[in-house]
């Protein structure tokens, strides 16, 4: 299905991928993993012919159509269930063809095809993929301009699924899902019925949706067979091999090289010499493992541990708009020990609540009660917003550490 061949890549400069090749079959649904910044986006726009390769190819069977999530999202005053049918274009070529063609048996070749690609189940077709990704049927016929961003990015991944190409590029697509629509779309992955390929680094899904991971590391694409958990065990054998093969060879070439050093010279031992001179020529080294883990991240305890509870709310009511509360009368608290997952369909008021909690939202009524000296971190959902473009990463770890050395700071 898709053949990569000695494939070398290059971005701003720094070599991504090194004569890499990969051949991935028909109808496998396969999760390309590695580390943050290893290529494998650049992959991706490679495969799809908008990334110049430095060296090698890419080849797929004749006309196959490649399908991936619109950057863009979809921010126009069409219902969500008409963008989502306009994207099988097919579909959407033969209908508006329909309209005016004249010609007896031209009229007769496009039902024909209408019938062959099953276009009178696509409206159903669409609507079910919208419903498994959280939008219920009075939303589908609203207008995409009233979603915001991450909604209107599940309308997207929606067109493209439902456009079933052959080869389906998928990068990330459960960062603007919630658990929900993430278990839905463990589904249809798994039983999608074309090509897969998958940038993930969710671990449950590549265990449940695809079949075979494919691994970019050290500038090479290697494939395994089965599920993510499977991969990490046979890559951490490979590893285990390959150590000891590396350790006992490196042992042979010592022993011949003492031998080489003590006999060359004495003509008794000079062809045994040569013959080892030989083989250690012969010899490819086995490469050392690259140890690429990455350091775990470390929380400082608090200074002083604040008496609980720490947050106590009494009949609180909280929004945006004023007279217009999306979470109402909640009466609850937060102890010192707790850890709480909070879970909710978008849109429900998860973020609503971090945001009264974090004090970048003010309760509309009743009261709120914060345990004196209790200093409150947020990681947002769009944490960029909180960042300074003009500034590099020191620059704003600099900005919290003022009195730390440089070499702490950098740390």
């Amino acid at each position: 299905m898709l053949i990569i061949n000695d494939l070398s890549l290059r971005m701003a400069g720094r070599l991504l991928l090194d004569h890499a090749s990969l051949t991935l079959p028909a109808g496998t649904k396969a999760g390309l993993v590695g580390r943050n910044g290893t290529g494998k986006t650049t992959l991706f726009k490679a495969i799809t012919g908008d990334f110049p390769s430095e060296t090698g190819s890419i080849s797929l069977p004749k006309n196959t159509r490649i399908g991936q999530v619109a950057q863009e999202a979809p921010g126009t005053e069409e219902p969500l269930i008409e963008i989502v049918l306009k994207a099988d274009l097919e579909r959407t070529a033969l209908l508006e063809e329909e309209k005016t063609a004249t010609d007896p048996h031209r009229i007769a070749d496009i039902h024909m095809r209408l019938a062959d690609i099953d276009a009178h189940s696509a409206e159903s077709r669409a609507a079910t993929i919208l419903a498994g990704l959280g939008f219920d049927d009075a939303a589908q016929r609203r207008p995409a301009s009233s979603f915001s961003g991450g909604w209107r990015m599940r309308v997207a991944l929606a067109a493209v699924l439902f456009s079933e190409p052959d080869l389906l590029l998928l990068d990330e697509p459960t960062n603007y899902l919630d658990l929900e629509g993430t278990l839905w779309l463990e589904n249809y992955v798994s039983k999608y019925p074309h090509t897969v390929l998958l940038i993930s680094h969710d671990r449950d899904l590549l265990n449940r949706a695809v079949n075979s991971i494919v691994h970019l590391d050290q500038k090479k694409l290697t494939f395994w067979r089965g599920g993510y958990d499977q991969f990490e065990r046979q890559y951490a054998e490979q590893k285990e091999l390959q150590e000891k093969g590396r350790v006992k060879q490196e042992a042979a070439r010592k022993h011949m090289e003492s031998f080489v050093e003590r006999f060359r010279a004495k003509a008794s031992k000079a062809r045994q010499a040569q013959s080892r001179i030989k083989a250690l020529e012969k010899m490819k080294p086995i490469a050392a493992i690259v140890n690429d883990s990455v350091r775990p991240f470390s929380f400082p305890e608090p200074v002083k541990t604040v008496a609980s509870p720490i947050v106590a709310l009494n009949n609180v009511n909280v929004g945006y708009t004023e007279g217009q509360p999306i979470l109402k009368k909640m009466t609850l608290r937060i102890d010192a020990d707790d850890r709480i997952a909070l879970l909710g369909a978008n849109g429900n008021g998860k973020s609503t609540f971090a945001k009264l909690l974090s004090g970048r939202l003010k309760q509309e009524s009743g009261t709120m009660t914060v345990a004196p000296g209790l200093k409150v971190a947020i990681f947002a959902q769009h944490q960029l917003d909180d960042l300074r473009p003009e500034e590099n990463a020191y620059e704003h770890v600099r900005r919290l550490m003022p009195e730390a050395p440089e070499s702490k700071v950098r740390g």
